[in-house]
């Protein structure tokens, strides 16, 4: 039992999340208008996914920032599958 739960707490240790925050305007929006989870897979090569933050927004002109993250149980699921299933979510954050 304990050699099989080795490497999931390896994998858990060794990954932490990954965060790519694009700011359009100041302001820090504590609560997203919207969160969407993508499924990538074989790693996501040639694969691409499109959140329109305009649209969630009603308008370009009020969105705040926009963030993509991989979280370490997005890193387990791309490790136990062998990058083969990759999730990564995505938060859209608007103005007022």
């Amino acid at each position: 039992m304990m050699k099989a739960l080795l490497p999931v707490v390896a994998v858990l240790a060794l990954s932490g999340c990954a965060t790519q925050t694009f700011t359009m305007q100041a302001g820090d929006p504590l609560i997203p208008t919207q969160e969407t989870n993508h499924g990538f897979f074989v790693d996501g090569i040639g694969q691409r996914k499109t959140v329109d933050a305009a649209a969630a927004c009603g308008g370009a002109d009020q969105v705040v920032k926009v963030e993509v993250e991989q979280r370490p149980i997005d890193i387990l699921f791309s490790v136990v599958t062998l990058g083969i299933y990759t999730p990564r979510g995505a938060r859209v954050y608007c103005a007022g």
